[in-house]
């Protein structure tokens, strides 16, 4: 997502930036990322850093979905359609190399690609009729991990409005730091619910392809999923309601939450080049 086009003037997401500890998230984010980049084993050997960085990404989605598989069980399966926690674990994994294709796309049909992740995550799972649509009057959400946030979800019409006012602003750019953009278009889904199923996992799609093509992590190697799930789900659904309310403690809350879980998926990537660096990955 480019700023050159943005109007400082009429952006709403550079206020967010000024409210208290974002720009503080922002440094911290910046300096983690850096140390992944500057890493020496990252300069020879990005693509293999990218490829654990992904894999650990969708395990780290996935569990915040209810599928909490270890590490090696996510890495040796091939089979993911055979009980529920084996198709989240499928989703995310599919997401995350999906993730990657969709980066042109998303600068200028966001609507698309959000379509086309539910696609993604939710094919074959769900009524064919429901698959990469938002939901329409009387459809309810049926995501159990989801359940506990305080909002309910809202209804087909502000879901409509909202979605649009979100592509707008993805669409036109925006001069806030990449950590505010992706917070939101992670906690706006979420707040918004808009498929029947799987928003969890496609917001979270979202935000790594706003980190992504942003320019904070272009390589991917930064997994914002491994930090979420090492925060945990009662923290992850705690911080959502605050960003829920509306309110600036509650949004400045979640943008920072989000900045945790991308430094915390920077600190996993050193880990990995430092393992690499030994010998011992």
């Amino acid at each position: 997502m480019g700023a050159n086009n943005a109007d400082t003037t009429t952006d709403p997401l550079v206020p967010l930036a000024g409210l208290p500890g974002v720009a503080e998230a922002v440094d911290a984010v910046r300096k983690a990322v850096d140390g992944v980049y500057g890493h020496r084993v990252m300069r020879r050997r990005s693509p293999e850093i990218a490829a654990e960085a992904a894999l650990r990404a969708a395990r780290g989605s996935a569990a915040l979905s209810g599928a909490d598989w270890a590490l090696e069980e996510a890495r040796r399966r091939s089979d993911f359609g055979s009980e529920e926690e084996a198709r989240t674990v499928g989703a995310a994994l599919r997401l995350t190399a999906e993730a990657g294709q969709l980066l042109s796309v998303w600068r200028d049909s966001p609507l698309r690609v959000l379509a086309r992740l539910h696609l993604v995550a939710a094919g074959g799972t769900v009524p064919h009729d429901t698959v990469g649509r938002p939901r329409l009057a009387g459809e309810t959400v049926d995501e159990p991990g989801l359940t506990a946030l305080a909002a309910p979800a809202p209804g087909a019409e502000e879901v409509a409005a909202r979605l649009d006012a979100l592509s707008g602003l993805i669409v036109r750019g925006s001069a806030a730091p990449a950590l505010v953009t992706a917070a939101v278009v992670h906690g706006e889904l979420l707040a918004l619910r808009p498929f029947g199923t799987h928003n969890a996992l496609v917001a979270r799609a979202a935000e790594r392809i706003v980190l992504i093509g942003a320019g904070l992590d272009p390589k991917g190697v930064t997994p914002a999923e491994v930090g979420h799930a090492e925060q945990g789900s009662a923290a992850y659904l705690a911080a959502l309601d605050g960003y829920a309310t509306g309110t600036a403690e509650g949004v400045a809350g979640w943008i920072a939450h989000c900045g945790r879980a991308v430094e915390l998926g920077a600190r996993e990537s050193v880990a990995v080049c430092e393992a690499l660096q030994r010998g011992a990955a």
